[in-house]
This record gives C-alpha cells, sequence and structure tokens, in this order.
C-alpha cells in the first residue's frame, strides 16, 4: 500500500480535471441462483461503454471479510487509511449539516425509530418518516434539559437526525444504543472506558428523556443512537496533493465527510440533474470533484430490488451530460455494497472502473460485479483508487533515478 507521506512527496501540479463518481451501496447480490445483480440487471449503455473504454477491477473498502460504514468507505475512496482515520458518523452529519462542533463536544448520530408497547424495535427506521416529521419531532427533543450540558438536536433527513452534546469531560467510548436488528430492545449506553462513566451517564439521561417527550408519537416514537464522535482532524486534499477539491452531495453526512478532507462544498442540491448542472457550474474552479449518488444504497438497505436497479440506472442517464464537461479521469465505483437480499451494508468488493486517455483498456465489456472481476485491476484496495487517479492525470512525479 502506497503511503499518504510517499504521495504527498511525489504530487504535481496539472491541468488535469479528476472526477469520483460514488453510487453509494453500488454492490449488490443476485436475488436468485444464477440471477443477475441489481448492477448487472440495471439498463446502463453508457456505464458498459465506459467500462469496455476503461480499465476495471473489484475495489475492497477495508479489508477481505469486513463490512464497511459510510465513513471509512468514503475515506478510503479519497485515499485516507480507513482503519486508522476512521470518524464516527455523529461528527460527520454534524459537519454536513453546517453545526457547530468544537473541540471536546460530541456529535451522536440518531435514527427515530418505532419500539412496540414492550419496548422492542420494530423499525430502526420508523418508516423512513418524512424529513417534515423529522423536523418536528426534533422541535420537541429540543425542549429536553440535561443539568450541566447542552444539547442541540438537528433535523438530517428523513428518519436520520443528529445530536450534539456540549460539556465537560465527554468521551466517545460508550456502547450504541442501536442493536442494528430489530425484535430486540435498544442496547444501553454502556461506558468501555473508566473515563465514559459520566458520557454514558448523560446519554442514559438522554434517552429517559426522549421516551418522556415522544413516547406517544407515531411510528417514530424512540431514537437509536450510534457513531459518538468528537471534532475530526485530517490532512487536507489540497496540502496532500495541491487538489483544489469540489463535494457535489445531496446528503449531509457525506458533505460532512467532505468538508472533513478540506473539500469545498456545493449546498442547496437535491436531485441527480441539480448535481450535474452544480458540477458543470464550478467545473472551471476546482480540479477534483466528488459526485455523490444515495439512492442505490437507500433502495439496497429497503430490500427492493428492482428500485436499486432504477436508481443505478438514473445516474447513468446523466453521463453524457457530465462527460461533455471532459473529465481527464472518471472514476466510478461504490463506498461499499449493500445488496438488496441482506437489507444492510456487506463485505462484497465494490465494482469499480476507470476511464480516460491514459487508462489502459483490459477485456471488461460491461459493468457488474462478475464482469469487473476479470478486470486488469483484479480485487485491490479502495484506498488505491486517489493513487490511481492522480497517476492517470499526470499528478505524480516519478519515484527514484
Amino acid at each position: 500500500m502506497v503511503d499518504l507521506a510517499l504521495l504527498r512527496s511525489l504530487a504535481q501540479p496539472a491541468q488535469s480535471k479528476l472526477v469520483l463518481l460514488v453510487l453509494d451501496g453500488l454492490g449488490g447480490l443476485p436475488r436468485e441462483a444464477g440471477g443477475p445483480t441489481e448492477l448487472e440487471a440495471a439498463r446502463t449503455p453508457h456505464l458498459d461503454d465506459l467500462a469496455a473504454e476503461g480499465q476495471a477491477g473489484l475495489s475492497q473498502p477495508i479489508g477481505l471479510g469486513i463490512t464497511p460504514g459510510s465513513g471509512p468507505g468514503h475515506l478510503a475512496l479519497f485515499g485516507y487509511d480507513p482503519v486508522s482515520s476512521n470518524i464516527g458518523r455523529g461528527a460527520l452529519s454534524a459537519l454536513g449539516l453546517g453545526l457547530r462542533l468544537d473541540a471536546g463536544d460530541l456529535g451522536v448520530r440518531l435514527n427515530f425509530c418505532t419500539l412496540d408497547d414492550q419496548g422492542i424495535v420494530v423499525d430502526r427506521r420508523a418508516g423512513r418518516i418524512e424529513t417534515s416529521v423529522n423536523r418536528k419531532l426534533v422541535a420537541k427533543l429540543n425542549e429536553i434539559e440535561v443539568a450541566g450540558i447542552e444539547l442541540e438536536f438537528a433535523t438530517e433527513s428523513q428518519h436520520r437526525a443528529v445530536l450534539i452534546i456540549r460539556g465537560a469531560y465527554l468521551s466517545p467510548a460508550v456502547r450504541e444504543t442501536d442493536p442494528q436488528a430489530v425484535g430486540v430492545p435498544p442496547l444501553e449506553p454502556v461506558p468501555l472506558t473508566a473515563t465514559a462513566q459520566h458520557t454514558s451517564e448523560v446519554l442514559r439521561l438522554v434517552t429517559e428523556a426522549v421516551r418522556d417527550c415522544i413516547g406517544s408519537e407515531a411510528p417514530a416514537n424512540f431514537v437509536l443512537m450510534r457513531g459518538y464522535a468528537g471534532l475530526p482532524e485530517l490532512e487536507d486534499l489540497h496540502s496532500l496533493y495541491g487538489l483544489q477539491p469540489m463535494c457535489l452531495a445531496t446528503y449531509p453526512m457525506y458533505k460532512g465527510l467532505a468538508r472533513v478532507a478540506g473539500m469545498a462544498v456545493l449546498d442547496g442540491l437535491e436531485s441527480v440533474d441539480e448535481q450535474i448542472a452544480g458540477l458543470a457550474a464550478t467545473w472551471d474552479d476546482y480540479d477534483y470533484f466528488f459526485v455523490h449518488h444515495k439512492a442505490p444504497d437507500a433502495r439496497g438497505e429497503d430490500g427492493d430490488f428492482d428500485a436499486k436497479a432504477a436508481a443505478i440506472e438514473e445516474m447513468d442517464r446523466r453521463l453524457p451530460a457530465l462527460l461533455e464537461l471532459g473529465p481527464d479521469v472518471l472514476v466510478v465505483t461504490g463506498d461499499h455494497s449493500t445488496p438488496s437480499q441482506l437489507h444492510q451494508h456487506s463485505w462484497h468488493p465494490v465494482p469499480c472502473l476507470f476511464w480516460g486517455e491514459n487508462v489502459l483498456p483490459d477485456s471488461v465489456r460491461t459493468f457488474g460485479e462478475r464482469s469487473c472481476g476479470q478486470g486488469s485491476l483484479g480485487v485491490f484496495p479502495a484506498q488505491s483508487i486517489m493513487a490511481l487517479m492522480l497517476g492517470h492525470g499526470g499528478r505524480l512525479q516519478k519515484f527514484g533515478a
């Protein structure tokens, strides 16, 4: 694995334009033996053309058998070590929403959920409530008071929200309350270290207050907590490689990831068409573009095979407009796999293609899991994608004499 220090030492300026197009949760599985995956079933003539003209493989976000979260999955795509640089989702969501997160604060990612009369989780996402309902619930939660602590609840999107806790002696070393399953009660926020005892008690008081505040609501009558994190620190992409990076994402958490990596963020985007228009509008001012498409992941988590295929097709239809801008290097991949058969992220490697003038084409002719598995890149670490983009874009000097 090429480390950041070596890449930093080799980085050189160039006029090339680099585009990383992330179809969140891209990888999948067949719904019947011998059948196609969601990507293979989707009608993707433009992605197939890019695969035929470029180079393909399967990227491994973390390591063999390891299921990645969205945070480490994306950090690997940006070239960071996804393990040592891992950042809790609470901080990423808070930063993505533009909330104040100071040193010593604790960000917590929340899922509104549905509990039955026995306190058992029957829906971890409360039916993906409308964002407008989320805002009304957050307004109620912001009336909660815990002595000696400042709480700020904020809406993210649909069933997702964020809590920022401000106070002394806060620690992220607390067990998450999301059991990651239905049919069981929420977990208790027990401390994982002696220094996290105070934070554990604060979170316990918050969950009790949440139950009192919205326990009679339907379908969202409780919250599950995870992704505890303080203010992150990473060396930004400009300092590392001299890039001028821009993020075009619709969802707050991915904007937070981009901001941690030092990217400018174009806010106010709500659709794929607006993302492509934003890409065109910022094309002359930046040279690295991170374009994020959330829908495949969401539909995979819903267990909807056909809807996930349709979400992939939606981006495929926009590719001609992207290509008209003239990227020198285009990478299309995902941050992880989200098979609709599993209703969640998985450990399976992710289809990946490189396209550009300096990319040596291989024998792959279609964009799918099994075809990419035959590509010249093989199964390779997702952390290498940044180095390959820089190399294909003429942004790395020769190493050694």
